[in-house]
Order: C-alpha cells, then structure tokens, then sequence
C-alpha cells in the first residue's frame, strides 16, 4: 500500500461518495456489508503519514526517519532529546491504541474505556497499585537523564496527538465512540515507566505454583503432590552456569571459582498415596494408602485420616476443615488472577524464551552468533515494535546508536544490540514473590505478639456508562490483601483452624502478597544503560539496575567476547522456601533482605564456547548457597538446545547464521522420545486404533505441520495426562466446564453408596488448567514410566471401558481416546490427519478483538495459522494439554545477532510494524514468521539506506 501522504483527490471523494451510497443500500439486505466497509473506510483514514515533511514542536534539529519495506522504522537525530522526542511521536503513529490501553491497564482504569466488565479487573490492579509504585520509582529512583528521556518521549506522543480526534488515531477509538464519549489524554512519563510492572507482573515467577501446591492438598498427598513436583534433573539438563560459584573470602560470585556445596539437605519423604477423586458413578472402589505425618506451618495437622475407595487424607478431621478454607480463598484468588490480562502470557511450566549465544570458536564468521526468541502471548499487533535508534554522530549529547525490538509506549531498545555489544533476554522465573496468610481482627492483623493496623487508601474507579465505585485498599507489612477483591475470599479462615501452631481464627484469615516489584527500582534506567553499554563492564552495570523483572541476560561483543548475567531483586528469605503461602503472623517467614548483585551468577568466556538459557536452573542448587527458586523450568528446551549446538561442533564443526535460524524452528518432542516407545508395544486390538497406531511407526518425534504422527501423539499425550493425573486433581485447577462425579473433597470417611458422591465442575480458564503438558509433566511421567503398577496409572472404568490399574491399560486407553477424539475434529481417514489442522494460531485484538461485535473482529483479528512446534520444544509454539491444541504462547519475535557485522543479522516479529487494521504492515511478517523465515537487519547507514523506502522529515 502507498505511503499516506496526501488527502485524496476530488475524484476520489466523489467515487467514495458513490461507494458509500452503495453499501448503504446492500446494508439494508445484509448488515455486516456496511460493517465491513465502515472498517475498511475508517480504518484507513487513520493511517500514518510516513513520508514528506511535518514539524514537529520542540526538536532542536532536523529528524529523518527512514522505513524498510515491512515499515520499521530508523530514527537519526543530533541529540538524545530529539532521538527520543522522534521515538514518541512515531510509535504513536503506529501503535497508539494499543500503548493507551496498556496505560488504563497499569493504572487500574480500563472500566473507563470498556465500562463496568472490566471493574473487577481494575479494582485489582488498583489493589496493587502498578501505577503508583510506577509514580514513585519516577519521583525518587530514576536519573536525571532517564528522566529527560522520558520527558522527551512523552512530549513527541503529544505532539502526534495534539489535534487529532480519536477516529483519527485508530480505528478501535472510532469503534469505541459508538458507546462511549471517550478521549485520548496526554502521555506521561509515568506511563512509560508504568508498564515495567506489567512485564515483571507475567513474569513474576512461581505464584501460581504455590497457589496451586496449595489447591492440591485437598486431594492429594504430600507425597503425591512431590510426585507432581520433582526435583531438576540437574545430571541430564544443564544449568546455565556450569563454572565458577561463590568466592570463599570476597563473598562474591566468581566465574573462575570453584563451586562449594550449598550445605542444603534433603528433606525426608512419606510413602502417603491414594487419589482424591473418582469419576463416573461407581464408589470408587481400590486399594489406597494413607499418608500419615506430621503437618507444621499452615493447614496442616497430624494424624492419619481413614479413608477408603478413592479419596486420602494426611490431616485430622479439624485441618481438613483449614484446608477447605485455604482451598476456597486460594482458587478464588486463582480465578481473580485468571481475570488480569495475561499480556505477556500464560503462566505455566512450558512457557519461556530461548537465548544463546556461541563463541567465534565455533562460528563460520569467525565472532559471535546470538539468537533470542521470547515466548510470549499470540496478539495482535505483537508485543514488540522493531525499531533503530541513531545518533548521526556519536557525542556527549548524542550517546544512541542502537536497534532492536522496543515496547511501544517505552522509550530506548529492550533487546537488540549497538555498535559494540549485542544483548538477549529470557526468563529467569526467580521466586520474587510470596503470598502471606493474615490472621485479621477488625482493622488489624497478628504480627508475632503484635495487633498491628492496616494501612489503608481510597480509591474511585470510574466506569464508562456507569456510575463509579469505591473501594478500600488493605495493606499489611507484607504487601496488599489481594484476597479483598473477590467476595468469596471475604469469607476466608471463618472455618479454617490450621492446628496448634496457628491463632484463634477470629474473623478469618486473609492473603496477602509480597512482590519485589511492588517495591520501587531502577529498570528504567538499566534500559538506557544498555543501549549505551560498549563491553562487559558496563553490560553488568546495566544489569545490577535490572531488578524487575528478573531475567537472565546474555552477551556478546564485537571483539568476541560472550557473556551471561543473573540479575534482579531477589528475597531472601528467613524461614520457607516460597512453595507454599506463609503464616504471615509468624516473624520468622519475613524477608530479611535481597541477595546481593555481586552474588548472582554470571560468566564471562566460559570454557565449552557457548552459553544457552531457556529458564532452566541457573545453577545446581547442590554448588549455589542462595535459593533463587524451587520451581524452574525443567529444562527439555535448553538441553536440546545444548545437544543441537554439541553435535553441530563435534570434530571441529562450525556453526553458521542459517544453523542458527534452523535450530530456532527446531520441532522435535521430547516426551515423544520417552513414551512412542511404551506406545508402540502396546497391543491394541482395535482395528481403528491400530491403523493410528501405525502413524508412530518409524517417527522421527519431530512435530511438522503437515505431520499426521505428531497430531496423534500429541492427542494421546493429552489423554494420557488426562487419566493419569487431571482427573485426580481438586477442580479449582482443571478445566473449566469440564465435570466429574467425585468424593468430597474434605471427606474423611468411607463411602458407602453414590449419596457420598457429589458433581464437580473444573474453574480455570483453558490456557491456565492442568495438567498443562509442560516440561515439568515431561519429568513426572519420565519418574514413573518405568514402574507399570505405579498407582498414578490407576483411572476408574466409565460405561466405555475397563478400570486401568497398569501403565500399559492406560495407555491403550488413551490410544483409543485419542483415535475418537481426532476422528471428530480431522475426520476417519488417518492419512488426512495433520498437526498442524489442530495447533491453530488465531491472532486477536486483545480489546475490541475479544469481546467486540462480530463484523469488528472481523476487522481487526487475522487467522488462523496451521503450525508446528509445540510445548516446550525449541519452537515453543505452546499449547495447554488440558485445554485443547490451540496455540497460547508463541516466540514473540526471532533474532540472529551477526556480532561485529551487524548488516547481516536477521530479525522477524509475529505481526509487523503497524497497529492499523488494513494497513500493508498490519500482519506482514506472519506468514514468514509461521514458516521460520528471517528478514534481512539493516544497521549502518549505508544498508538502512539502501533498504529505504519511505522517509518521512521531522522538522523544528
């Protein structure tokens, strides 16, 4: 589509003139005729004027910004102030809606766009108050100088706004008028800063995880719950940092040191097993052992409960009472948090990003070879916006010469490289969070021997179409009581004594949360700081100001040098490891600190020549004294990342740009490798089944679009997960909708007929259920795979088939509810079958997209993509087990950093530049994107201009 540069001509307006007497005639048969063309109509009219001239207010100088054919833009200034004025106005140009929306989200004020839906949502967010942290992060943390840049920003936003009606902004706002009176308010600093906070809040770490231990006790074991949770596999998949460990007599952490042994131990095990559900009508009849222990802390007592059937418990009848309560506050939680939008995506133990970095030593171009590929939520427009940042001339006024992928509505570069160094990012998933039961008293709470005051503020939440509501913020020492904002939770601990080491429960127990990022920090300027880095020094400066969120960071520079950073701010903590809610009346389960920055991992030219992370353990826990989570990623990704590299450069093999790009679209599965095998033994007497049977002969565990034997397993997989363990959990954590005839779960007794039984229906949102599928569930079914009588196999009969009590009648089962599942969605014919028709990429507006009309999601969503990859393969293209195929998660964008010779870097994004349904860049880069394709990374000013199409001149 041409460059928008003009009004149309008389003849123009005339023919559309014609055009819409047309529409409006068939709109009178058809409706959605005029929807369709009120879009297409509208939406151009907000198109940005991407060559000519236009002045903009406040420039010291003139501004040249200069778009490829995919329209990504690269700025060239004569100072910082002008460099970043120019950034503002051009991510306004194409991305306004979507960074005003973000703002309302980070302040709690969507109900003033979108009305009374989103009060709940706000009233949330509000409680935890982003915006003011972001406030007072502005007021006393930042530098001067970020605080200009931001300013500068802000000031270029405005400048593109000033004048200009919503309609001719985007579309959505002309959409969004038919309802609502709304007007676009001026950008502030604060705004900027602001969505930092969204990043760290879906990066946050193990929350819901230790939401979710919680959940299950009420139908599982200790033990079994350990089962479900097992250790790393430190000795088959590597951490990222394999050398150094903590200087005896610095205290600091030295790459070149020796590691010592943590001097942590082991904590003992029960042998409690036994289920608590049971499906279909029976009585749940089998064999069960009770878990018998000792319970401290929260929830739990002492005693053997005496069950029979189907159902366990480890606790005595009263703190079977507590873990109901802790269950009904938690899953309420669980569903508030659900309502948060999971911008950045789902939290579950597939999702990731991938990043590695490999040393000239083992390059075809003789220096180093970066890759980075974040798995974030499918939306649309992307997450990212692709941009260069260029100072015509380097100087102390004009310190920026640096591209990659920003965040529209941030100034500075977030990943990318300069002219020196090149940087990557992924998820550290450090546990940065903790939630606190509170034992509350009116309007205080028990802390130690103490009946301390909460903090309180007010609040108005305005609503669009309504009247506005009013509420009340709690704080405790901890943090805000995120338990207030469902009313459910208002009933919490009025019927959950926890044993003799928790008070009288009073009015109740209330949950609250602590969160490194609730706290103000410096990330702000560590993304300045980063785009200025020219080595490894100042690369470690900017990461000790990278508090939150905490990410791992790798390195590489143009004289060869690779390197990898653990930064953030991470709690130490004085009693507990953050897996489970801590009593917060107890002072000895307060922080006592943060680990210190010299402390955190890191490595600088390490040995083997490479360095991979993919939120794997940073480091073995045996050789690292700080505890920096129990919950990683369990490593399927990084290791086949490990082993791609290993057997490309064994013998003296070197690793090129195109092998790079190739190991990012890797496919291979996993858990195909450990089960296929089991699956294929499996003497299956259906005809049916056999004939899908046959797709796994001679597989290569790779997951193509195209491939039949990748849609079969992955539907068996799902139904194996399904039988072994989903149909076992409490359904605060299962699938929403989905029902199952269960004992109680706070029964304590034998079940005597069906009366015991009751109906229970799952509460997650699909893209949040388990059993998720991710790699944790790869290293729970890998410890049992071998045991055939292990009790986890055990699923009750239903009026189809036989109970299973062994691995091998499991998994014919899951064979033939695999076959009937994928004969209703593909067809009979199992040689049209392919994964790619079930692992779907839609692409959504994530407002108007959503819950908009139909004809306006027509406008603005684009799909569906038939694609390979799945969860936790390289090529993350993730989907939740429990849930369906669809894809959830995806790698947001793909970069291979040719280091030193910049010009040859490639780079893709999901979508493309332009948040402008219609426009030629709306969704330009997908179909490359969907089939692994880069595009070429134009950097010094010779290749950007050679690579010009439009060029639009900013003058004073």
């Amino acid at each position: 589509m041409p460059a928008n540069t003009a009004p149309p001509s008389v003849k123009k307006k005339g023919r559309r003139a014609r055009l819409i007497v047309i529409v409006l005639v068939l709109a009178l048969v058809a409706g959605v005729g005029y929807g369709a063309f009120w879009g297409v109509s509208t939406a151009r009219a907000s198109f940005p004027q991407t060559t000519g001239t236009v002045t903009l207010k406040g420039l010291s100088g003139t501004v040249d910004v200069r778009r490829d054919s995919y329209g990504v833009p690269q700025i060239y200034a004569d100072s910082d102030a002008d460099l970043f004025r120019a950034q503002g106005y051009v991510q306004a140009q194409d991305r306004f809606w979507e960074m005003d929306v973000r703002r309302h989200m980070t302040a709690g004020r969507l109900s003033e766009m979108f009305g009374k839906g989103q009060v709940k949502t706000d009233t949330f967010l509000r409680t935890l108050d982003w915006r003011g942290v972001a406030q007072r992060e502005y007021d006393t943390e930042l530098s001067a100088e970020t605080k200009k840049n931001l300013q500068a920003y802000a000031d270029g936003v405005n400048e593109y706004l000033k004048g200009r009606d919503g309609k001719d902004i985007a579309v959505e706002y002309a959409a969004l008028s038919f309802t609502n009176d709304y007007t676009p308010e001026k950008w502030t600093p604060v705004d900027s800063v602001a969505w930092l906070k969204a990043m760290a809040w879906d990066l946050r770490g193990n929350m819901q995880d230790e939401i979710d231990r919680s959940l299950l006790t009420s139908r599982l074991s200790e033990q079994q719950i350990k089962d479900l949770y097992p250790e790393y596999p430190a000795d088959r998949n590597k951490p990222i940092v394999s050398e150094g460990g903590i200087d005896p007599v610095t205290g600091a952490y030295d790459p070149k040191a020796e590691p010592t042994d943590s001097g942590t131990g082991t904590d003992g095990t029960g042998t409690g097993t036994g289920f608590g559900s049971d499906t279909g009508t029976g009585t749940g009849t089998g064999s069960t052992i009770d878990g018998t222990g000792t319970g401290t802390g929260t929830g739990t007592g002492t005693g053997a409960g005496a069950a029979t059937g189907s159902n366990v418990s480890l606790r005595s009848t009263g703190a079977a009472d507590a873990a109901q309560g802790l269950e009904a506050q938690l899953g309420a939680l669980s569903g508030t948090l659900d309502d948060i939008p999971a911008l950045l995506g789902p939290n579950g133990s597939g999702i990731g990003s991938n990043s590695w970095v490999v040393s000239g030593r083992y390059t075809t171009t003789g220096k180093p070879l970066l890759a980075n590929d974040p798995h974030l939520a499918p939306q649309l427009p992307s997450l990212w916006y692709q941009m260069g940042l260029h100072c015509r001339s380097t100087s102390p006024t004009c310190k920026y010469n640096v591209a990659g992928y920003t965040f529209a509505g941030m100034p500075g570069v977030i990943i990318g490289h300069n002219q020196e160094i090149s940087w990557g990012f992924t998820n550290l998933g450090a546990d940065v969070t903790d939630l606190y039961l509170e034992k509350v008293s009116g309007d205080t709470y028990q802390y130690g021997s103490q009946k301390k005051k909460f903090k309180t503020r007010q609040e108005t939440i305005k609503v669009a179409g309504g009247a506005s509501r009013e509420i009340t913020v709690r704080s405790t020492d901890h943090g805000p009581v995120v338990s207030d904002r469902d009313g459910e939770l208002e009933k919490v601990g009025e019927k959950a004594p926890v044993g003799d080491v928790a008070p009288d429960r009073g009015g109740g127990y209330a949950v609250s949360l602590q969160w490194t990022a609730l706290q103000p920090g410096k990330s702000m300027d560590a993304v300045f700081e980063l785009n200025r880095a020219e080595d490894f020094s100042g690369f470690r400066k900017a990461a000790e100001h990278f508090e939150v969120p905490s990410q791992n960071l790798i390195y590489a520079d143009a004289k060869g040098n690779i390197g990898y950073q653990a930064p953030g701010r991470i709690p130490v903590r004085a009693e507990g490891d953050g897996t489970m809610p801590a009593p917060g009346w107890d002072p000895k389960y307060k922080w006592k600190g943060y680990i210190p920055f010299d402390e955190l991992p890191y490595e600088y030219n390490p040995e083997r020549g490479y360095i991979v992370t993919a939120n794997q353990a940073v480091v073995d826990a045996e050789k690292y004294p700080n505890l920096l989570t129990e919950d990683w990623g369990y490593g399927a990704r990084s290791q086949r990342i490990n082993d791609l590299i290993e057997s490309k450069t064994k013998d003296g093999g070197k690793i090129s740009t195109d092998d790079m790009q190739t190991m990012q679209m890797d496919n291979s599965s996993e858990i195909a490798k450990v089960l296929t095998p089991y699956l294929l033994k499996i003497d299956v007497s259906d005809p049916s089944v056999r004939e899908a049977q046959k797709l796994l002969e001679g597989w290569d565990y790779t997951q193509e679009p195209d491939s039949g034997a990748a849609a079969y397993f992955n539907a068996v997989w799902r139904n194996v997960l399904k039988l072994a363990f989903g149909n076992k959990l409490p359904k605060e954590v299962r699938v929403k909708g989905e029902c199952l005839t269960v004992r109680p779960a706070d029964s304590t007794g034998p079940a005597d007929g069906l009366d015991q039984l009751v109906r229970e229906c799952g509460q997650r949102d699909p893209d949040q259920a388990q059993p998720d599928g991710g790699d944790r569930w790869y290293e729970v079914v890998r410890g049992i795979v071998k045991d055939e009588g292990n009790e986890w196999w055990s699923s009750p009969k239903n009026r189809r088939d036989a109970a299973t009590t062994t691995r091998d009648e499991l998994l014919n089962r899951a064979m033939k509810d695999a076959r009937w599942e994928l004969t209703a969605k593909l067809g009979k014919d199992v040689s049209s079958w392919s994964w790619g028709r079930l692992h779907q990429l839609q692409l959504e507006n994530q407002t108007l997209g959503t819950q908009g009309p139909g004809f306006l999601k027509e406008i603005l969503n684009r799909g569906p993509w038939n694609l390979g990859g799945g969860e936790a393969a390289v090529n993350a293209t993730g989907w939740n087990a429990a849930g369906g195929y669809e894809v959830v998660w995806v790698p947001s964008m793909r970069m291979v950093v040719n280091v030193g010779d910049w010009d040859k870097s490639r780079w893709i994004n999901l979508t493309g530049a332009s948040g402008h349904a219609y426009n030629a860049h709306y969704t330009d880069q997908t179909d490359k994107w969907a089939k692994g394709e880069l595009l070429d990374w134009s950097f010094t000013p010779n290749a950007v201009q050679k690579s010009t199409k439009d060029t639009l001149t900013l003058e004073p």
